[in-house]
């Protein structure tokens, strides 16, 4: 039996061979990716100032993180179910994470992703406290699977429409805002927040609102549930978020750049809670591949990398020159920013949308954030040097005051046109069809806050 073979380009085996997430993917043809930097096909050099969504916080291919995955594959991968044989890769992990964090958080669930971890933390909720009521906040995002949308808040309705039902017993209150927190009752088996809101624009809470949250979640018995998928692992200029906060949650979900560029998330809280999974019932949260030997000797030695080379003090620093940087610009309205954690607002969708093509055709990625059109996301590695910190700022800066005279938008790296697929889901169009619609990244934008993507 011979493999198949096909005359396809790499970009149209890409957009009709691969499940896709949007009509327009950013499209650049990987080659290798190195520190701050990803080289396409034809080496042209992209600035990752986005780490693929704040996931290579120690930049691309760490070696550390690259030997501690090749010493793994070389004694043993995959083996068991997680939870039935003792592996060293799963307790090194562990210990190095919990002698990171506060004692309460002494026990973890090492699961495949963030929002798993985050499944497992409602689960682990409503087990603990006997409870079916769940509180989340408004601007919340915390996944796409069926738990972790239920407690999204999105800014667009139209994104969890298709799926509903969603989890019933769902309550949402206002994020920041303490006058709301007398909702959380005896009812209530779990209050889950972002210690900072990502998708929402790098929404920073006032010390008080989680000092009051984390009281009242005492007052009545709810566990306190931190999702720091994005804000964690040193993103804000503290390995944990929380810890700028005085407050420690009973459970804490972490993902994205815990693996230095692999998959894996985790639930941590106490021994005591999750315990609970082993009885009544038991096997209450299991996991074929969470735990996987490979992802955590990579977790373990972005841990690793994270205390001993890490400066969390030079990440704010560096954090606020770009924030200077970028202020100089009249055009940039406001920059929300903790760490290395940015979200840079202008007028309009349609400016946001040209600024970051123009970065891209200058070798610099910026992102877009899915509830907040008119902001773009900067994250970059905590380990960027002031250079390049500066040449970013620049970049940037060149790309807004350049004015781009193509209104249509269509030559740029976030724009894939005439391929075969649908475009336009108000014609009843779907992926794999047959269109040739020219579609501008403003449009775009326009589809998906329409709620048409």
């Amino acid at each position: 039996m011979s493999l198949p073979s096909s005359q396809e380009s790499n970009h149209e085996k890409f957009v009709t061979q691969l499940g896709q997430t949007t009509p327009f993917p950013v499209s650049i043809e990987v080659d290798r990716a190195e520190g701050l930097y990803i080289y396409d096909k034809q080496q042209k050099r992209y600035m990752d100032m986005v780490s693929g969504v704040a996931v290579n916080n120690i930049g691309h291919s760490h070696p550390h993180v690259v030997q501690a995955i090749k010493d793994q594959l070389d004694r043993h991968m995959h083996v068991m179910v997680y939870g039935e044989y003792i592996q060293d890769a799963q307790l090194r992990f562990s210990d190095t994470l919990r002698g990171l964090l506060p004692p309460a958080l002494n026990c973890v669930y090492p699961v495949n992703s963030g929002t798993e971890a985050n499944e497992a933390a409602l689960k682990l909720a409503k087990r603990v406290t006997g409870r079916r009521e769940l509180v989340a906040f408004r601007g919340a995002y915390h996944g796409a699977t069926h738990g972790s949308m239920s407690i999204s808040s999105s800014a667009i309705k139209a994104r969890t429409a298709a799926f509903e039902p969603l989890l019933p017993e769902v309550r949402f209150l206002d994020f920041n805002d303490e006058a709301g927190l007398d909702q959380i009752t005896e009812q209530t088996a779990g209050v889950i927040t972002e210690t900072i809101q990502s998708d929402a624009g790098v929404r920073v809470p006032d010390a008080a609102f989680l000092q009051k949250l984390r009281a009242r979640c005492t007052e009545v018995g709810a566990l306190l549930i931190f999702d720091e998928i994005q804000c964690g692992m040193g993103r804000t200029g503290r390995l944990c978020a929380f810890e700028r906060f005085g407050v420690v949650p009973d459970a804490l979900t972490l993902g994205k750049a815990l693996g230095g560029g692999m998959p894996v998330g985790a639930l941590v809280s106490s021994t005591e809670h999750l315990t609970k999974f082993t009885f009544e019932p038991m096997l209450g949260h299991i996991t074929t591949f969470g735990g996987h030997p490979v992802i955590c000797a990579a977790a373990n030695a972005t841990l690793e990398v994270m205390a001993r080379d890490i400066d969390f003090a030079e990440v704010e620093r560096l954090g606020q020159l770009l924030e200077d940087l970028l202020t100089q610009d009249e055009e940039v309205r406001e920059v929300r920013r903790l760490g290395l954690m940015f979200a840079c607002d202008m007028a309009t969708p349609e400016r946001v949308t040209e600024v970051v093509k123009k970065c891209i055709e200058k070798g610099l990625l910026a992102f877009y954030f899915l509830s907040l059109p008119n902001s773009f996301r900067l994250s970059p590695p905590l380990n960027i040097t002031e250079g390049q910190i500066r040449e970013a700022g620049e970049i940037i800066l060149q790309a807004i005051a350049e004015q781009n005279n193509d209104t249509s938008l269509t030559s740029g790296a976030h724009i894939t046109n005439s391929v075969r697929r649908a475009a336009d889901s108000s014609e009843g169009g779907g992926l794999g069809e047959a269109h040739t619609t020219q579609f501008t990244t403003v449009q775009a934008v326009k589809m998906i806050f329409a709620g048409n993507c």
